[in-house]
Formats: C-alpha cells, sequence, structure tokens
C-alpha cells in the first residue's frame, strides 16, 4: 500500500488517494512515499516514475553497518530498526529510508506505530516540517519518543510483578516468570532499536553537516538515547533481579513440600515397623493369645509415630 504526503505551509499533509485519482501524478508530487507491504506493481511504479530500484526485503535486514548506512546516486539510505505490536510482546520491523533531495521514500513490510501515529498527527496538522530532511530526523525522534513511553510502560509492568512477587502471597510464581520473560524480551529489543538509531543519528550526522537546526535535534535525539539506554540497563538489573526472586521463591516451596515429606516418612517408619513385626504369621507368637495385645499394638504404633513429632516440635523443625 503506498502513502503519499507532502509539505504545505511547513505542515506534513497526507495526499487523497482514490480510484479517479492519477496515481502517476500524485506520486511525482509526493514528498513521502510510504510504502507499506508494497505490491509487485506498486514497487515497479515507484521504481519507474522515480527512476530507482527500491530495496529487497532481505537487503533490508542485512546486519552490516556498511549494508544499513550508505550513500548512492539514488539518495541516503538508512535501514532502521522499528517496534513492531505483537499479541502480548514486541517485534522489530526493518524500514528501508531512502532521502533525496526532494524527497523521503520509506519502505516496510510490518505494522510500525511510529508510522501511524505520524499520519494521526498529520491530519490534525501537528507535524511540523520545513524539507524532506525535517522530515526524516522527525521520524528519528518519534520513534524515540514512543521507545521512551514504551520504556515506561516496561517499567510500570515490572512494579506490578515486583508486587506479585515479593508481596502478594498468593500470586503464581510460575505466572510472573512468564510475564518476567516477556518483559526482558521487549526490554530487549527497544535496546536493539536504541543502538540502531545512534548508528543512524552519528551516519545523518556525517552527511548532514550543513544544516545547523537538524544537527542540533539529532544531538539531543543522541542525548536522549543515551539515557533511555541507561533506563534499559536498570531495568534488565530489576527483570534478572526479579526472575532470581521468583526461582528462588519457587525452590522454597518446592523444599517445604519434600521437607513434609520426608518428615511424614519418618513419622510413619516406627509404626510400619511395629505392624509389620506384629503382622509375622509365625505359630509362636508371645502376644498371641493376649486379650488386650491389638490393643497394646496399636497404641504402641500410635506412640512410635507422635514421638518423632513432639521430638520435631521441640527442636523448631516444624
Amino acid at each position: 500500500m503506498l502513502r503519499l504526503f507532502t509539505i504545505e505551509s511547513g505542515y506534513i499533509t497526507e495526499i487523497a488517494v482514490d480510484d479517479e485519482s492519477d496515481i502517476n501524478t500524485l506520486v511525482e508530487k509526493a514528498m513521502w512515499i510510504d510504502a507499506h507491504e508494497p505490491t509487485d506493481s506498486e514497487r515497479e511504479l515507484v521504481s519507474s516514475l522515480l527512476k530507482i530500484d527500491l530495496p529487497e526485503s532481505d537487503d533490508v535486514e542485512e546486519i552490516e553497518t556498511s549494508a544499513r548506512y550508505f550513500l548512492d546516486k539514488t539518495g541516503l539510505h538508512v535501514h532502521s530498526l522499528f517496534l513492531s505490536p505483537s499479541e502480548g510482546r514486541h517485534n522489530t520491523v526493518t524500514v528501508a529510508c531512502i532521502l533525496q533531495s526532494q524527497r523521503l521514500i520509506t519502505i516496510r513490510e510490518g505494522e510500525v506505530a511510529d508510522f501511524r501515529l505520524l499520519r494521526f498527527r498529520a491530519r490534525k496538522r501537528q507535524v511540523r516540517c520545513k524539507d524532506v530532511e525535517s522530515l526524516l530526523v522527525t521520524l528519528l525522534e518519534q520513534k524515540v519518543e514512543n521507545h521512551a513511553d514504551t520504556l515506561e510502560d516496561l517499567h510500570r509492568e515490572s512494579e506490578k510483578v515486583s508486587h506479585a512477587v515479593l508481596e502478594d502471597d498468593d500470586s503464581d510464581l510460575e505466572e510472573s516468570i512468564a510475564h518476567l520473560a516477556k518483559l526482558e524480551d521487549s526490554n530487549g529489543k527497544i535496546r536493539l532499536c536504541l543502538m540502531d538509531t545512534q548508528r543512524a543519528i552519528s551516519f545523518l550526522l556525517r552527511h548532514l553537516q550543513n544544516r545547523d537546526e537538524h544537527r542540533e535535534t539529532m544531538h539531543e535525539i543522541s542525548r536522549d538515547i543515551d539515557a533511555l539506554m541507561s533506563h534499559t540497563t536498570f531495568l534488565f538489573d530489576k527483570i534478572n533481579f526479579l526472575m532470581d526472586s521468583t526461582q528462588g521463591f519457587i525452590n522454597i516451596e518446592q523444599n517445604q513440600i519434600i521437607k513434609i515429606f520426608s518428615i511424614a516418612a519418618v513419622v510413619f517408619l516406627p509404626p510400619t515397623v511395629i505392624a509389620s513385626v506384629y503382622g509375622m504369621n509365625f505359630e509362636f507368637m508371645p502376644e498371641l493369645h493376649w486379650k488386650y495385645g491389638f490393643a497394646f499394638a496399636i497404641t504402641l504404633m500410635i506412640a512410635s509415630g507422635v514421638a518423632p513429632l513432639l521430638y520435631f516440635q521441640r527442636k523448631g523443625w516444624l
């Protein structure tokens, strides 16, 4: 799907595309072309009109720095990682950004909340923008802001898990471990996106040296990233502490169960021995024909079982 935008009066404005529109004219007019999971025909249309080759998915996913940030005849290429919403956890999507003198082209294969929010703000004329360079910087700036909001959400979730693990006696510890695993995974992906953005900012600072206003904004973004990176480290430490604590409490509960079984085995051992002795089928036994033999054996078994319990209580083992 192609979404087209232009810059009017210092604001990003979406270009309406309907069935009767001349898509060729609109694409040539657009200053920002957002290609979300483009079809083969859409890729061919953009490539033929703009005289560029759109990168394929395999090329976008390359991890080498030289393959993610480079300059060629088609423009400035920045392949940046963005968070993608999913059920219960976060995923990452690589967005290929091609910055030209009068146009920004973004190609992505997944849904990205940053783009959805930017479109929403653009419809309300809330996104100030002077040129396409400002547009790319604004996109990265909003990306970092959204990562900060997501980290705040993760911190609040970790506080809930902390209360459940450390203060709630009736909490499900296995469920808490699963929740912590998701938090750790999301925090790691946010950190990965921040590191990727940091490299993208460094690359842009080298190639936008003649635009002081962009440089100042990118320096601010870089400082925000440094602060957020420290926060991700704090969250990693907190999550690991809660994970260790949860596993420790589970071990204590398991040890308590084993302790109960061990005590039960010791308590029932003497009565079992007595019952085994009096269960022997020998013809001549001292109490075999005794009137009170059965009562004596039962009493002896009960006494032999109660005696270890009293001993354990006196020692404080129960």
